[in-house]
């Protein structure tokens, strides 16, 4: 059927079109089926999407688009598109094979990860192949192709411009996990004031209270469009992005949104994941950050697993890729929370400044890994490059203008206007402080919705407090929230003295 398309200012928050219900009885279509768009032109574009019906807003001979729809195919008001119902994705059965413990080729995987980019999966299909992933494991082989489909039905970051042809493109990914481990534009601002590119593109929180994007989009803008990537990175020598809007990995975007609600990371999604967005900007030089710990989201023995995971990737890829492996036993930083935890990165980053030096020897062993790996030092003299780069404020100099490069501005961080004050009970010892329950808490706190929102934890696991001192603040956006944050930290106990 031939309709034309009725453009309204809708954001879905995922591709949805809207029929009049008389247009949808007629091609047997119900509220929730699947239909596809197609595009008339002598390069149609085809995509899937999810149907609303409607008496209302949208007229016979009308398909009203959200705006991921209008822009996903590049729609114009009055457009004509054909309209027909959608069959079953074929993706579906490879899905229940996964599912059967069998294992999946790369033809098979290309065609689940065509229909997850395509809209062809409703969100419940994906998160079962999310599950099927995560209960029954991919091989290294399937991992591979894993990797191979994200690249394929997506952009890639294209830096052959004549002055940085030569250029030591580099890349640093971290696991998560960690409450505050933001080391990422610390190790971003030192490579790229030592002369590297460093085109970052990082994800949004899954589980934590914050992912990178969370961060810079504090203080600036995070989504481009490829050309203005360029623009930025040519300027700078760096970015610090959602990769989510570049649709570089858009495949990888949709299984994490999913991810998210299931609260579910499965090993050979994660490993595909962070080895999809490196190749996908063209790094040559990659550090891989794995904290483990007995609340972090690995443990020693699952470190080393992926460390060896990640090592063959590298190889079968051709980058050059080190694996560091740090022990965690609780937040890094002081402050946890998209915001909050900008306050540690320019305590950091000023030299007049100090900052958590737990975050800061973080940031500095990272940064001088990639630069030894590209010969900016020499072996044993990257922490020591690094740390001159710092305490020079060479690389603050290179945040604030990446920062404003991207359309942001350095501004003065204010916590949530609702806070408490966690005193402690007795004297002693902090034994622990689960990373888990700390982004938990920090989540019912905002985090990472609420920019201000967030923890304030001044104190380490093995330091001694004193009773009556102040051993955490939570900070929230709303009273409600801070009630219910105040309420999780006095039943599950994340900090624990003795």
């Amino acid at each position: 059927m031939e309709l034309k398309t009725k453009i309204l200012n809708w954001d879905a928050g995922f591709p949805v079109a809207m029929l009049n219900k008389k247009t949808a009885s007629s091609i047997g279509v119900n509220t929730g089926d699947r239909i596809t768009l197609k595009t008339y032109s002598s390069h149609p574009h085809e995509v899937s999407t999810i149907t609303n019906t409607t008496t209302k807003l949208v007229r016979t001979g009308e398909v009203a688009v959200s705006s991921e729809l209008r822009e996903q195919l590049g729609l114009k008001r009055g457009q004509k598109v054909e309209i027909k119902l959608s069959p079953i994705p074929k993706s579906l059965n490879l899905i229940k094979k996964k599912l059967n413990k069998n294992r999946l080729s790369q033809k098979e995987i290309d065609e689940i990860i065509s229909d997850v980019v395509n809209n062809s999966l409703y969100e419940s299909e994906i998160a079962l192949f999310i599950s099927a992933m995560y209960k029954q494991g991919m091989t290294m082989k399937e991992t591979i192709y894993l990797i191979k489909s994200i690249l394929k039905y997506g952009n890639k970051l294209d830096l052959k411009d004549k002055s940085m042809r030569s250029k030591l493109i580099v890349d640093k990914h971290g696991i998560g996990g960690i409450p505050g481990n933001r080391t990422t534009p610390i190790i971003v601002s030192i490579c790229a004031a030592a002369g590297l590119i460093m085109p970052k593109s990082s994800s949004r929180a899954i589980t934590s209270a914050a992912g990178t994007a969370d961060v810079i989009e504090t203080f600036a803008h995070v989504e481009f469009s490829m050309q203005d990537l360029k623009k930025i990175i040519k300027k700078t020598g760096a970015c610090m992005v959602w990769g989510g809007a570049l649709e570089m990995v858009p495949a990888d975007s949709k299984i994490i949104r999913v991810e998210k609600m299931l609260k579910i990371d499965p090993e050979a999604q994660l490993l595909a994941s962070i080895m999809s967005k490196k190749l996908a900007v063209g790094s040559k030089y990659i550090v891989i950050d794995i904290p483990y710990g007995k609340t972090a989201k690995v443990n020693k023995e699952g470190a080393l697993r992926l460390k060896t995971k990640f090592e063959y990737l590298g190889k079968y890829f051709r980058r050059k890729l080190k694996v560091i492996l740090t022990k965690a036993d609780g937040p890094r930083g002081d402050y946890v929370g998209p915001a909050l935890e900008l306050i540690d990165i320019l305590n950091i980053l000023d030299p007049n400044k100090e900052g958590p030096k737990d975050l800061e020897e973080k940031s500095l062993l990272l940064a001088g890994q990639l630069l030894e790996m590209t010969k900016k030092a020499k072996k044993g003299e990257g922490i020591n490059l690094a740390r001159e780069i710092l305490e020079s404020g060479e690389a603050f100099k290179k945040f604030k203008q990446i920062i404003e490069t991207q359309g942001g501005r350095i501004i003065k961080i204010k916590p949530g206007k609702f806070k408490k004050n966690i005193l402690a009970k007795k004297s002693g010892r902090i034994y622990e402080i689960d990373n888990k329950k700390i982004s938990l808490l920090a989540r019912i706190a905002g985090c990472p919705t609420d920019k201000f929102a967030g923890l304030h934890i001044p104190f380490n696991t093995k330091d001694l407090v004193k009773k009556g001192e102040k051993i955490l603040t939570i900070y929230a956006e709303s009273k409600s929230r801070l009630n219910e944050a105040v309420k999780f930290y006095k039943k599950e106990k994340p900090l624990k003295i003795k």
